[in-house]
């Protein structure tokens, strides 16, 4: 049984090692525009929540899903999140495919962590993944009313929903399908983005 107990123990730190080696020698590939592979897909995202909910504060939502509130987080989420995250009439993210690992695309899947933890990544950002921590630009409100909007982008009220489409940019009969999230270059144009 001993024999059994050290060689589990060897085989486990020739594995962590080799893990480790093959990240601080540079061949894992660093290229953000390759398919995500299924062991990063099996380990990140796991990885990721359960950290996630082990750091996250137990803090209850301070602010109520009123109509103001709900439209105040739409338009920060609209200037600052949506170009990743997709929006009413973008359901794909201009940026999604371009992060690695892929941004979340809200629209097509709606957030459906708790909202401390939701408040917790917007607040702090994740490491390696392109996401930000807000906390640099935004006040705590302006987090909390995204957080909000988030968790009630499924089931928007009229006036809220209506106000989306106006500052998304569309009218309500605009094409939803995920290629009408595709720009016209005069569209990129007009954005004083640099174009390659």
């Amino acid at each position: 049984m001993r024999k059994f107990f050290l060689g589990f123990i060897t085989a486990a730190s020739v594995v962590v090692l080799a893990g480790f080696l093959c990240v601080r020698f540079g061949l894992m590939d660093p290229r953000a525009d390759i398919p995500v592979n299924s062991l990063e897909r099996r380990i990140a995202m796991p990885s990721l929540d359960a950290a996630v909910d082990r750091r996250a504060p137990e803090v209850q939502n301070p602010l109520q899903p009123t109509d103001a509130n709900l439209i105040a987080g739409m338009k920060t989420y609209q200037t600052n999140c949506a170009i990743c995250h997709g929006d009413i009439h973008h359901p794909h993210g201009m940026l999604a495919d371009s992060l690695h690992p892929r941004a979340p695309q809200f629209v097509e899947d709606a957030p459906d962590m708790p909202e401390n933890q939701n408040f917790y990544i917007i607040q702090h950002g994740i490491r390696l993944s392109g996401m930000p921590a807000w906390k640099q630009s935004l006040s705590e409100q302006e987090m909390w009313q995204v957080t909000t909007f988030l968790s009630h982008m499924e089931k928007l009220a009229p006036k809220v929903s209506g106000a989306w489409q106006a500052a998304s940019g569309g009218s309500s009969d605009e094409n939803k399908s995920p290629d009408a999230s595709k720009m016209d270059m005069k569209d990129k144009k007009s954005m004083n983005m640099p174009m390659k």
